[in-house]
């Protein structure tokens, strides 16, 4: 199976597809699946652009409205995961995962979903300290506050991934786990991004949450975005131990590093996006315990009973069926034919495939509860144990895709 890999979309899907159907005809090869690390901005409309954090100059409508009204269709099945620069109204609504257009699969807040026979989870956000251990306290529309919050990532989310036992051949975050650069070349990283020097020495550059999820999961291949630039690492998980092939890639710019593609082995296709019976039995298990306001979640009062779960779970898909509930178009698309779309008078409803897949799985749909209470966490953050970093890093040997550059925006929150 070959699997492109490419860092932050920021709503070029049109030219990130092109780029691959190129790289399709002179190499004479076929591309199976494409995987966005981040900052995708699946923007419908005008007032989705409202919940997406970012410079005004920089509030486009970009390409994804094609592909959501059916203008376009993505010409590979595309999954990706949540950044820092998202429209996160959109995102709330497909908070479990779901078809953000045909064709195009986000893997939710957290998730794990297999293509074909291979497994691939993902983490959506960033890490920030403030947040971790809140509740998803935000609803739409969003205030200056909650729409930088909605994208920090929560423990609750975390918590669920670290209980996933089967092995997971690929995973994806936005930010990079803490202290990846000790098993990759960060001096060489330094000289392109000179101010990362400091945050490596202090040992803040990265997500704590994503650290924890390499050393539990110790995934073959772990993609990441954010930092727009690429760096790569491998990890020794253990004397002895499985490896981890860590790869950051770029943002979708002219000359710059942003796609990659890996050969991965696999069973023979056709290959199609499939629900993961362990990650429904774990979302089923740990609904009661949803966070909807700041306090930190209370996992000790849940008893686990994953073996009943996982049972249920698999009786329910043999009647149905693994492949998801089919996609919905929710709001009016952007017209570009009119000046102003008559989209922001309608509000934030609930999308038909979250219901389903909660209806599927017997659970309450709690993604428009107001929240109660506003209580503050003041638990102290987890300790971060990691394994040993192999400091003899080689790149990954998969292909590069450069353009003529353009300039950049470093508009990173980190």
């Amino acid at each position: 199976m070959k699997i492109a890999v490419e860092g932050c979309m920021h709503g070029d899907l049109d030219n990130v597809y092109k780029t691959l159907q190129y790289l399709e005809r002179v190499q004479n090869t076929k591309i199976d699946l494409l995987l966005c690390c981040g900052d995708f901005q699946a923007v419908r409309n005008e007032k989705d652009l409202e919940s997406l954090n970012v410079p005004p100059k920089y509030r486009a409508m970009n390409s994804f409205w094609k592909y959501f009204s059916g203008e376009e269709v993505a010409p590979y099945p595309t999954i990706f995961i949540g950044g820092n620069h998202e429209a996160s109204n959109y995102l709330w609504e497909l908070y479990y995962g779901g078809w953000a257009a045909p064709n195009i699969y986000f893997l939710g807040f957290a998730g794990v979903i297999k293509f074909g026979n291979i497994r691939i989870g993902g983490l959506s956000g960033i890490y920030n300290a403030r947040h971790y251990h809140s509740g998803h306290f935000e609803r739409p529309p969003y205030n200056e506050s909650t729409i930088r919050s909605i994208y920090h990532v929560r423990e609750y989310d975390v918590h669920k991934l670290m209980q996933v036992k089967e092995p997971i051949d690929i995973f994806l975050s936005h930010d990079w786990p803490l202290g990846i650069t000790d098993c990759g070349d960060w001096k060489k990283l330094v000289r392109f991004k000179p101010f990362f020097e400091k945050e490596i020495q202090e040992r803040t550059l990265g997500s704590k949450a994503a650290a924890e999820l390499l050393e539990k999961l110790k995934p073959p291949y772990w993609f990441s975005a954010h930092l727009h630039c690429k760096f790569a690492a491998r990890v020794q998980h253990g004397e002895g131990g499985p490896v981890t092939n860590f790869l950051a890639l770029d943002k979708c710019l002219p000359r710059r590093k942003f796609l990659q593609i890996i050969e991965i082995e696999s069973e023979v296709g056709p290959y199609e996006i499939q629900y993961d019976e362990e990650w429904l039995a774990i979302t089923r298990r740990f609904n009661s315990l949803f966070p909807l306001t700041m306090d930190r979640t209370n996992f000790r009062s849940l008893h686990l009973d994953m073996q009943d779960c996982r049972q249920w779970v698999r009786t329910r898909l043999q009647e149905r069926g693994g492949k998801p509930f089919d996609f919905a178009r929710t709001v009016p698309c952007y017209d570009p034919s009119k000046a102003v779309s008559n989209s922001s008078s309608h509000g934030y409803g609930r999308n038909p495939q979250t219901e389903s897949l909660l209806r599927f799985l017997e659970l309450p749909y709690l993604l428009d509860n107001k929240s109660e209470s506003l209580g503050v966490s003041k638990s102290p953050l987890s300790v971060v144990h990691r394994g040993s970093f192999d400091h003899n890093s080689e790149d990954i040997p998969i292909d590069d895709v450069d353009e003529l550059e353009e300039n950049e925006d470093d508009n990173v929150d980190s």
